[in-house]
């Protein structure tokens, strides 16, 4: 028989006694607040002491810099090039009058100084364009301690060093293990909870448990990120028949917003531990689950969500129109399927505090697992969610003006940069329409002034 010596048997008592102590806390201060939605206001005071050591170390690394003659860099949060909002065809004349004493309407249809315009404009686009800088991260003024979000991170002084090396253990040693394991119960929670739940006959009381199960298991999920939520107008929150539809930063985003209303999700079909996490989902609640076959086809995938909008005791859809993760400064081209439906829309603006951590998640640089591991490794997330009020299709609306005039809803509450732009270009090239676009616009004023001249 193996004996344990006195020393031995004190370490592990010790550590039994660590590993109790660890569970009650996390029971008591994390688990059971979850389940019932409340919350102790220990976040808030770690947000506000974030903001202290934060504003501390950027004034230390401005003065030390200062003090070396070290020009620090200063992101551009307005873009390197002033533009104004001005029309092709306010811009020509105007280019036309700085080379020509000669009115615009006494000049011919073509001016050779008409191609400065046309070449000024590519060169922006070289420079400064407004689609490509929405899927890199959000340039910070001020630092927060992660050696990734600051251009300046160099060595300034040793108190400075001896606090970041102080953020980095405890982000890692203390954040990260307590953060994983806070994932592991919630995921594992949300398995068994929702398999068990398929179980039980439809009904009411189905409906409830699953409902409370989901809440309880993105709660965690919420504390695992260590995430600060504000929420606001929570009386326009989506109801059962209508469609959710939110700009989109970051996976996230669901657990966000599932966190404080209960949904039906829409996706594709996956493999391995998301397959598991799909398949006891449905059990218990009845989400739209897309094969890999059945993504493209446009109208399956319209059939489905009208069959589901229409039956008013299912729940309300939750969808990112514009299809792709955006950097959280701006929202782009959203896709007019989800509003040809006829459907309630329910917007939601997401807006993202980056100080705390960047929660853009750029899909062409970082893997899922890479990029949670960043998330559980930066210091908080903190956001503040908006429900608009319900919109309807108007009778002379067609659906792509209806998501236009949403997306500027939530770009407006957001205080986001609302672009035409489809965020499909992170991985396509410009289509060729909107090349001819520009082409007919420059065309149109051409004719435009000849036929006026024609006239008179």
């Amino acid at each position: 028989m193996f004996l344990l010596l006195p020393f031995d048997s004190l370490i592990v008592n010790l550590l039994g006694i660590s590993l109790t102590v660890l569970f009650t806390l996390l029971l008591v201060f994390i688990i059971v607040p979850a389940i019932f939605g409340v919350s102790f206001g220990i976040r808030k005071l770690y947000m506000k002491t974030l903001l202290k050591i934060f504003a501390w170390a950027t004034l230390r690394m401005e003065r030390g810099a200062k003090e070396k003659n070290h020009q620090l860099y200063k992101p551009y949060t307005n873009g390197i090039i002033a533009k104004d909002p001005t029309s092709l065809e306010e811009e020509i004349k105007e280019i036309r009058r700085s080379g020509s004493s000669k009115a615009l309407d006494n000049t011919p249809e073509f001016e050779l100084s008409d191609i400065f315009y046309f070449c000024r404009k590519g060169m922006e686009t070289i420079m400064d364009d407004e689609v490509t800088k929405r899927f890199s991260a959000e340039e910070l003024e001020s630092w927060n301690l992660l050696s990734r979000t600051n251009y300046n991170f160099q060595y300034i002084s040793l108190r400075l060093t001896v606090l970041w090396g102080l953020g980095v253990l405890i982000r890692y040693c203390f954040l990260l293990p307590l953060r994983i394991a806070l994932a592991f119960t919630g995921i594992s929670l949300l398995v068994v909870g929702t398999t068990v739940v398929g179980y039980l006959p439809n009904g009411r009381f189905k409906e409830f448990l699953s409902k409370h199960v989901h809440l309880m298991c993105y709660r965690i999920c919420v504390r695992a990120l260590t995430a600060i939520i504000t929420y606001h107008d929570r009386e326009n929150r989506p109801r059962n028949g209508g469609i959710c539809v939110a700009n989109h930063t970051s996976p996230i985003d669901v657990i966000i917003l599932a966190s404080d209303g209960y949904y039906a999700m829409v996706g594709q079909v996956h493999g391995g531990l998301m397959g598991v996490i799909q398949r006891a989902m449905v059990k218990a609640c009845p989400h739209v689950w897309f094969e890999r076959s059945e993504v493209k086809d446009r109208h399956l995938v319209a059939k489905r969500l009208t069959e589901h909008v229409r039956d008013k005791s299912k729940l309300p859809i939750l969808i990112f129109p514009e299809g792709t993760c955006i950097n959280n400064t701006s929202v782009m081209m959203f896709k007019k399927g989800s509003f040809e439906i006829g459907a309630t829309v329910y917007p939601v603006a997401i807006k993202y505090d980056p100080q705390f951590g960047d929660a853009f998640w750029n899909s062409s640089k970082y893997g899922m697992v890479t990029y949670l591991l960043r998330m559980m490794t930066s210091w908080a997330v903190v956001c503040s969610v908006w429900y608009l009020p319900p919109v309807t299709r108007e009778a002379d609306e067609d659906a792509v003006q209806f998501a236009n005039r949403v997306k500027s809803a939530i770009a407006r509450q957001g205080g986001l940069v609302d672009l035409l732009w489809d965020g499909g270009l992170k991985r396509e090239k410009v289509k060729d329409t909107f090349k001819e676009e520009q082409q007919k616009l420059y065309s149109k004023m051409i004719v435009g002034n000849h036929e006026d001249r024609s006239r008179s």
